[in-house]
């Protein structure tokens, strides 16, 4: 009879153990043994510089935080705020570059902000005292949203408030300079309970998005002009790459029931055309004209993956992400590939209201 009991403690702790196991996120791992070192510093190899950005730590702290893995969380938290907000993220945007600035000299090189990534870093604090239910990060997250908005939204005449994309060098007088990928729909959504300016902005943002697409891709970077509007006649810096590919994911993981998410879909669907026609998203489209150059690479393909519609093109997407899953050495592609196909295998979802619904103690897909 004992050694009876003691099969079933042994087969209960092992079922216990393989369902835990099921909800890990090996994707999520190797990345943390490839780009994150073990002070919580996430480091981009691509540029010699050993560079880290607040974008690479803003996206880790959501990671950390959709896998439940709050030892990491804390650790690019306490990094992120030493080294890029002096100590004090309450009272300092970060920092967005840090680096190498000599063989033994190591510090901010660039102080401006990236007004993404303290997007990201204010709603991943305000998520994780909800969901951890620890008052020091809501506190964190809520300074932290006080200062977005008194350094980096701005009232453009004809517009409304808008979210710049740094603290310096995107106004003048008469001229602004945005970046649609910046500030995520479901995020803007979230920021609305703390009422204005976000309220406002949400709405400013969603006219970013549609108005500056006209062929259904939008742009990397657009300026806005006082008594002109948007500038989008063809020329040489208008194209959508790199920064833009984020917008698809982001609108992608909207919840169905945003109101937004129907006419983001309809204006931006020549992207998903596209891709089930080629077999591969394109790198680089001029917004203006729609003329498209060159192939996208595996990251692109990821974070497709929650926008595209067509089932056998979510296929084939899919499939090339398995087939060529980032290094060590693709950090951008990576970060893309863990948004894009994580939310593909479940790991996570935004509520209507911008929340996470994270995939805490269910099992889940096996991952790349």
């Amino acid at each position: 009879m004992k050694g009876f009991r003691y099969g079933l403690l042994a087969l209960f702790m092992l079922t216990a153990w393989n369902l835990q196991a099921a909800c890990n996120w090996p994707a999520w791992d190797r990345f943390k043994q490839a780009y994150i070192s073990e002070d919580g510093r996430v480091i981009d190899p691509s540029d010699a510089r050993s560079i880290t950005t607040s974008e690479g730590q803003s996206y880790a702290l959501f990671f950390a935080l959709a896998a439940n893995d709050r030892k990491t969380f804390d650790q690019i938290l306490r990094w992120t705020q030493d080294n890029l907000a002096k100590g004090a993220l309450n009272t300092q945007l970060p920092a967005w570059l840090w680096g190498k600035k000599a063989p033994d000299s190591w510090q901010v090189l660039d102080p401006n902000s990236a007004s993404d990534a303290d997007i990201w870093i204010a709603w991943s604090l305000l998520e994780a005292g909800r969901l951890w239910k620890e008052q020091t990060y809501t506190d964190t997250g809520r300074a932290l949203l006080k200062l977005i908005v008194r350094e980096e939204v701005v009232k453009v005449p004809g517009l409304g408030y808008m979210l710049l994309p740094g603290k310096v060098g995107f106004a003048e007088q008469n001229l602004w300079r945005f970046n649609p990928s910046y500030l995520p729909p479901q995020l803007a959504q979230y920021f609305t309970r703390f009422g204005a300016p976000w309220s406002t902005l949400r709405e400013t943002n969603l006219r970013l998005l549609l108005e500056t697409a006209p062929k259904g891709f939008s742009p990397d970077w657009v300026r806005y002009q006082k008594n002109g509007g948007w500038q989008l006649k063809p020329e040489k810096t208008l194209v959508s790459s790199y920064d833009a590919i984020r917008v698809w994911l982001w609108v992608g993981m909207m919840h169905d029931s945003d109101p937004q998410k129907a006419r983001l879909l309809a204006r931006l669907k020549p992207m998903a055309t596209l891709t089930a026609k080629k077999g591969i998203p394109p790198e680089k489209v001029d917004v203006a004209t729609g003329k498209l150059t060159g192939q996208g690479p595996v990251g692109f393909s990821a974070a497709l993956l929650p926008f595209l519609q067509n089932r056998d093109a979510q296929a084939a997407q899919r499939q090339r992400v398995a087939d060529n899953f980032p290094g060590d050495d693709a950090y951008y592609s990576y970060v893309l590939t863990l948004f894009g196909q994580g939310w593909d295998q479940h790991r996570f979802r935004f509520t209507v209201k911008g929340e996470l619904l994270p995939d805490w103690g269910q099992e889940c897909a096996s991952s790349q």
